[in-house]
């Protein structure tokens, strides 16, 4: 059978052009039976509606972009499982682009993606600067943003977050509470937003519990494995911490990677508490005491709100910046 266009579909349906897409874009000001009767001849007729033809019609891609600074990370990759997730319920695909802390990436991705090629963005920054400036060029209101975990305070834009003080103030007194007054915060950009949120969290615990603020146990680290392996193992030498919190999963790893070599035993000799996501962490050895952040409802909630914003309501003031709860989940390399 030759393939029909959505005109002959119409004229055999007697029906308008604009009813029958109306069917197709599932739109609600059109009667359910009629909507069953024009999708059941359209199968019958094998004929398949131009998604692509329609968005352009309608100057829409049908595409948010996801800027990430890394996917190293799997709070990352959950992330976009929840950005997917809610995107895919109204029809929406997603792109992925990679930064890699690098502020002129970041830059790039945006100004390339205000030419159409995408509805929206989804962001976390990559923090490498103090100057954000380039954000204000862009027209919100044909490239709408919003910006999650990693944010920019000094630009207007809706952000989700978690609640990266309290965790941090929680993860450091549950160390203590389990005997450590030599805590090391492992960190690996204390000017990013949530590094800056974090270590506030640390020093004020230390602080209610009239523990001294050691500089020296503040361990700034880099994002390769290989120095951070160097990086800690000589923290622990030198600052003999008997507890570490690390702001990010690959610090424990790194961590633990140390400890074994040393000949060190988690949690005997060093209690160790990690900001992560990763569910295989109660699979380490020992398991992996975490502050564990609702990485995929924070996706969820980016995308609801970019989407929102995109079928043109505005935003509430609550919806503006969100904050979302974490929990501390305790296993046994604090313990003991």
């Amino acid at each position: 059978m030759a393939k029909i266009d959505i005109i002959q579909l119409a004229k055999v349906l007697n029906l308008s052009k604009s009813t029958v897409s109306r069917a197709f874009r599932d739109s609600s000001d059109i009667n359910p039976k009629t909507k069953e009767r024009i999708l059941k001849v359209a199968k019958e007729l094998n004929y398949q509606p131009n998604h692509y033809a329609s968005n352009l019609r309608e100057q829409k891609s049908k595409t948010i972009a996801v800027v990430l600074p890394e996917l190293a990370n799997n709070y990352f990759t959950q992330i976009i499982q929840g950005v997917e997730k809610e995107a895919k319920k109204q029809g929406y695909h997603i792109l992925i682009f990679v930064t890699d802390d690098d502020i002129s990436k970041e830059r790039e991705f945006i100004r390339s993606l205000a030419n159409g090629r995408v509805d929206g963005v989804i962001m976390s920054a990559s923090g490498e600067s103090t100057d954000h400036s380039y954000l204000e060029q862009i027209n919100y209101e044909h490239l709408p943003i919003v910006l999650f975990d990693r944010i920019y305070d000094d630009i207007d834009l809706p952000k989700i977050v978690t609640d990266d003080y309290h965790s941090s103030f929680t993860a450091t007194e549950h160390l203590i509470k389990n005997g450590c007054q030599r805590i090391a915060y492992l960190v690996i950009n204390k000017e990013l937003s949530i590094g800056k949120t974090r270590m506030q969290g640390y020093e004020d615990a230390l602080k209610k519990y009239k523990i001294p603020l050691r500089k020296r146990l503040v361990v700034d680290c880099s994002n390769s494995y290989d120095e951070n392996s160097e990086i800690i193992e000589t923290a622990i030498r030198k600052q003999e911490p008997d507890g570490i919190l690390a702001s990010v999963e690959r610090l424990a790893f790194s961590t633990y990677y140390v400890c074994r070599r040393m000949g060190l035993k988690i949690p005997q000799d060093l209690k160790v508490i990690a900001f992560s996501s990763l569910e295989i962490a109660g699979l380490l050895h020992p398991p992996l005491s975490v502050v564990r952040q609702p990485a995929v409802q924070i996706g969820e909630k980016a995308a609801a709100t970019l989407l929102k914003q995109l079928s043109g309501d505005a935003l509430s003031e609550n919806e503006k910046y969100v904050i979302m709860q974490s929990d501390l989940v305790v296993r046994n390399s604090t313990q003991g």
